[in-house]
């Protein structure tokens, strides 16, 4: 059975026909406004209906960056998109004219099932997913099942405190995970460090056109592959904040597999190297119990739509 899957982000909606195995048929795009809810109720719709007329669909996922009801049907908080218990599957329902199920996932958790189904943790029972972009996303497996906990808000590991009294974070607390591993949290260091030492940010500056408020993820990244001291530098500590905080969450799961997705991934091993050596570091009764894997995610940017797919045929 085909289904469709709905990657919903605060300024456009990718939406896909995804097969069994995984696979996308069909594709397509429209831009939003975030703060205009039946705008991107319209604009979901609309792909799906228009994809729905070349493909025979038997449900729909709707992947949401927020905190979904247990029922899978409402968005109980968003961060970035003006849904506070929103019935956003009933919405869309209305606006349909198909007669099939449509459900709500957690954006996270829809990637994380993509890439435990069908890419990088295919062979694992129990996987941590971590999404490393303008937040930090987590999606936990436990025993091939995904957690969503009583009230379907589980996983939601970027706003663990890591620093009391530290960065103010959008969910309205201090020094959450987010904002010491995220992009957001490398293009914040990177800016600072321009200002800071501009004899050292050169390639950075040169890269953001000669202003620090200009400096993104990918010149970090580009600047980081071009063998940059400092970027190297910024990307290893994003990466120890990634590992030690992992360390954490094992000490509470124990996963055997650690995915890493989002568009930090870009930066390869020089990522993935200080991550793995940060949470080796801080695990708990290292050499005495088997170390978790840790690998990029394989779906990229497809994934959300993948995952609720998926899920919505199950």
């Amino acid at each position: 059975m085909h289904a469709i899957g709905v990657d919903i982000g605060g300024t456009k909606i990718a939406v896909g026909v995804v097969d069994e195995a995984g696979r996308i048929l069909a594709k397509v795009r429209r831009e939003t406004v975030a703060d205009d809810v039946t705008d991107i109720d319209r604009a979901i719709a609309d792909a799906c209906t228009e994809l729905a007329k070349e493909h025979e669909v038997g449900a729909i996922g709707l992947a949401a960056a927020g905190f979904v009801s247990p029922d899978r049907r409402s968005v109980l908080f968003a961060p970035n998109i003006a849904w506070r218990e929103y019935p956003l599957a009933e919405r869309i329902e209305g606006l349909l004219d198909l007669d099939v199920p449509v459900v709500v996932e957690n954006d996270a958790n829809a990637a994380g099932w993509a890439e435990f189904r069908f890419g990088a943790a295919r062979e694992a029972t129990d996987m941590l997913m971590l999404t490393v972009g303008t937040g930090l996303g987590g999606a936990i497996v436990v025993d091939r099942e995904l957690v969503r906990g009583k009230w379907g808000v589980a996983a939601e590991v970027g706003h663990m405190r890591v620093v009391p009294g530290g960065h103010y974070c959008g969910c309205g607390h201090e020094g959450c995970w987010e904002q010491y591993a995220s992009g957001t949290a490398l293009v914040r260091d990177a800016r600072q460090a321009a200002i800071a030492q501009p004899e050292r940010a050169t390639r950075l500056l040169e890269l953001a056109g000669g202003e620090p408020s200009g400096i993104g993820g990918p010149h970090v990244t580009q600047a980081a592959q071009e063998g940059d001291g400092l970027a190297v530098e910024l990307l290893a500590t994003l990466g120890r904040w990634i590992g030690e905080g992992s360390a954490s969450v094992a000490a509470l799961l124990d996963p055997e597999l650690i995915v890493i997705g989002g568009g930090v991934g870009a930066a390869g091993d020089l990522l993935l190297l200080p991550v793995r050596k940060a949470y080796e570091a801080q695990l708990s009764a290292l050499g005495h119990r088997p170390v978790a894997q840790i690998e990029l995610a394989e779906h990229g940017n497809e994934a959300g739509i993948i995952g609720a797919a998926d899920l919505a045929r199950r």
